[in-house]
């Protein structure tokens, strides 16, 4: 009798804790959960990217790898014809547990971006993805029906390398996108027009620069993703791509990681997906791009409690969204940029996105773009600040110096100011950035005008970011992102 009472409470445990699990994978379904989902952000000089020799080539790398970018954000937004996320509800449950997805920077091994863990298919496989508000495609580099070195990606390149590759053949849940679907039709901006087959997959040509871009083909999948409970959840039918070559010399950019996490505002951009559940708002807090590679933060898709204990010093602006010149970029509304108390004589058409201007904040930009008419007046007042120092030639900043001796409190504050009043002033360390031994620059890069002018992570750092979606606004914080 106590043998059969044992087995019995033991199938009793069997079948609760199989019901707790079976719940929390259903969870975005369902929406019944109480917490957070929050990623963590891991800078993207992980080991598995080869690190630069030294502090100067690495930040000489950071440099042709945003001008490459700035190029690519450029061009999308002059050609962009882009819908509004159809997943950003109104009725959507607040309640719901946040997604939480460790962040941290890896500044001790490589490039200027940030990565997000995450796992992919059913059993699920891990890769380190660039997160990227920028992109509106989530995608891994991926070996599909592969024989021999018959693939995208050469068996030897990946050994080289140490990337990881996603195997769709080992996933129950992979589900190719055919190309006779209205989807591929109509839906995926990327997509290219062929269909040999009604049931072959839609193939995109993903560009990222005039010669560089992901090809590969369009799938649902299943991403597993940690929650701030302590508990894990499932995002089912997540659109990705598999990314089966990267072309072109300058593919270096995007090559870094195993892929990229769309944090872009699309409709079927992976924010879409996490956040539809989640109020419609994500955030993240950049730590400083030369921490530690131990020292981690969090992307976080729902409600974030720093945001809450940091309420008296947030502030706000709104966001521009969606819009036909603004892709799946986050546009903000810039009325002017000031050093020190002297707000700099800039035109107003360099705000205007009409007249070709306008302004975005950028995760996957390190250094911050400014169109030349604003760039001009920001370097003038900064250098004059700072030429009592040595300058110093330098092929990837028009003004660096000998720091020694340094003194911060000779520089002056460099602000924006936004059109609704908020005032967004970032630490002298992330416009004066340590390019070397004894080597600072002004961390500015000159963009031609018209043109974006792009708020990169490197002056985002020390802040808390969040993009309220349905609120139509951005807020930032002072924090230590720890």
């Amino acid at each position: 009798m106590k043998g059969r009472t044992s087995s019995f409470l033991f199938i009793v445990f069997l079948l609760y804790a199989l019901h707790g699990i079976l719940s929390v994978h259903s969870f975005l379904d369902e929406s019944k959960q109480d917490e957070p989902m929050k990623l963590e952000l891991i800078h993207r000089h992980s080991l598995r990217v080869e690190m630069p020799k030294t502090q100067l080539e690495l930040i000489e790398e950071l440099q042709r790898h945003d001008v490459i970018r700035h190029q690519m954000i450029s061009r999308r937004r002059q050609h962009h014809h882009h819908s509004i996320p159809t997943g950003l509800r109104r009725n959507a449950l607040e309640t719901a547990a946040s997604i939480a997805m460790p962040l941290s920077s890896a500044w001790d091994f490589g490039a200027g971006q940030y990565f997000v863990q995450i796992k992919v298919g059913t059993p699920s496989q891990r890769f380190l993805l660039i997160a990227d508000t920028g992109s509106d495609l989530t995608w891994m580099k991926c070996k599909y029906r592969c024989v021999a070195d018959k693939c995208g990606l050469k068996r030897a390149t990946m050994k080289k390398n140490k990337k990881k590759v996603f195997r769709p053949a080992q996933s129950s849940t992979f589900k190719i996108i055919p190309c006779s679907s209205e989807m591929c039709k109509f839906e995926l901006e990327f997509s290219r027009q062929e269909c040999p087959t009604p049931l072959s997959p839609c193939k995109y040509d993903y560009r990222y620069a005039e010669s560089s871009g992901a090809l590969g083909f369009f799938a649902n999948e299943t991403v597993r993703v940690p929650l701030t409970n302590g508990r894990r959840a499932r995002l089912n039918d997540v659109l990705i791509g598999c990314t089966e070559s990267i072309e072109g010399p300058k593919g270096a950019s995007i090559r870094a990681g195993d892929g990229i996490l769309g944090l872009g505002f699309g409709k079927h951009s992976f924010v879409a997906k996490a956040a539809s559940n989640l109020g419609d708002k994500f955030s993240y807090c950049l730590v400083d791009h030369m921490s530690n590679k131990n020292v981690s933060s969090y992307l976080t898709f729902g409600r974030n409690a720093e945001t809450a204990q940091q309420n008296s010093r947030m502030r706000y602006t709104k966001l521009a969204l969606g819009g036909p010149k603004i892709g799946p970029f986050y546009a903000v509304n810039l009325v002017g940029i000031s050093a020190g108390s002297k707000m700099l004589k800039i035109p107003n058409e360099v705000w205007n996105e009409n007249l070709g201007g306008g302004t975005i904040v950028d995760s996957g930009t390190s250094l911050t773009f400014l169109t030349s008419p604003a760039y001009i007046h920001v370097m003038d007042e900064l250098t004059m600040a700072l030429s009592k120092y040595k300058k110093i030639p330098s092929d990837a900043f028009e003004f660096c110096f000998n720091s020694t001796g340094y003194d911060q409190s000779l520089v002056p504050r460099f602000a924006i100011h936004f059109a609704d009043g908020a005032k967004f002033e970032p630490p002298v360390k992330s416009y004066v950035i340590d390019v070397a031994i004894q080597t600072k620059c002004l961390g500015f890069q000159s963009a031609p005008f018209p043109g974006t002018i792009v708020i990169g992570n490197i002056m985002q750092q020390n802040y808390l970011w969040e993009f309220d979606l349905r609120g139509g606004r951005l807020g930032y914080a002072p924090s230590s992102c720890t």
